[in-house]
C-alpha cells in the first residue's frame, strides 16, 4: 500500500473530531492505526537535569501545519544516528508533538473501468490510513542540549538536511542557560 503525498495532508484544513473516543455514540473510528514514533527523548538526560549540557536548540513551527508520523519518525531517526556518531551520546535531544490525530483516506478506484465505478457517497468518512501531529505557530518540534557551543553547528546543518522532510516553515531558537566562565586575573609581570 503506497502512502499519499504529503501535501495531501500537511497544509490542509483539520477535521478536529478524529481521535478515538470511549463513548460508543461518538467512536466513529473504530480502528486507531499504530505510531511510528517510538521514543520521544534520546541521548543522556540525568546529565541534562544535573545541568551539564547549558547550549540549547529549539525548533518551533510557525505555521498551522499537520505532520505525519512516518515523517516525525524518519526525522527522529536520522537525527539520533547523526548525533550519536557525532557528538558520541552526549547530548539530549526531545521530539515534542505527539501524533493524536488519525488520518482517513476514502480509497478511490483508479484503472480501466473505473469511470463508471468513481461515483461513490460524497463527503464520505473514510478509513483510517495513518496518524499526524497538528502544530500551530509556536508549538515546538524539536529540543536539543548540548555541552558546548561548536556542537550547535553540526545540529543547525542536520536541521537544514531534514528540510525536505518536515512541511511547514519553521524557526530556530538558541540559547545559553549556564553561566559564562570568569577569566582569570593575569598580573602584569613588572
Amino acid at each position: 500500500m503506497a502512502l499519499r503525498k504529503a501535501s495531501a495532508y500537511s497544509k490542509k484544513i483539520v477535521v478536529p473530531f478524529t481521535r478515538k473516543s470511549r463513548q460508543k455514540g461518538k467512536a466513529y473510528i473504530k480502528v486507531v492505526p499504530p505510531s511510528k514514533v517510538v521514543k520521544f527523548s534520546m541521548g543522556d538526560e540525568k546529565s541534562f537535569n544535573e545541568g551539564k549540557y547549558p547550549y540549547h536548540l529549539t525548533v518551533i513551527s510557525t505555521e498551522h501545519v499537520q505532520i505525519r508520523h512516518n515523517s516525525l519518525e524518519a526525522c527522529r531517526e536520522y537525527l539520533t544516528k547523526k548525533l550519536d556518531t557525532l557528538l558520541l551520546g552526549k547530548y539530549l535531544f526531545k521530539l515534542y508533538p505527539y501524533p493524536h490525530h488519525i488520518q482517513r483516506e476514502n480509497k478511490m478506484i483508479t484503472g480501466a473501468g473505473a469511470d463508471r465505478m468513481q461515483t461513490g457517497m460524497a463527503l464520505s468518512f473514510g478509513k483510517s490510513m495513518g496518524r499526524s501531529a497538528i502544530l500551530k505557530p509556536g508549538t515546538k518540534m524539536f529540543f536539543f542540549a548540548v555541552a558546548s557551543e561548536s556542537s550547535l553547528a553540526p545540529i543547525r546543518k542536520m536541521l537544514g538536511q531534514i528540510r525536505s522532510k518536515m512541511p511547514g516553515h519553521i524557526k530556530i531558537i538558541q540559547e545559553f542557560t549556564g553561566q559564562k566562565p570568569i577569566p582569570a586575573y593575569v598580573e602584569a609581570a613588572a
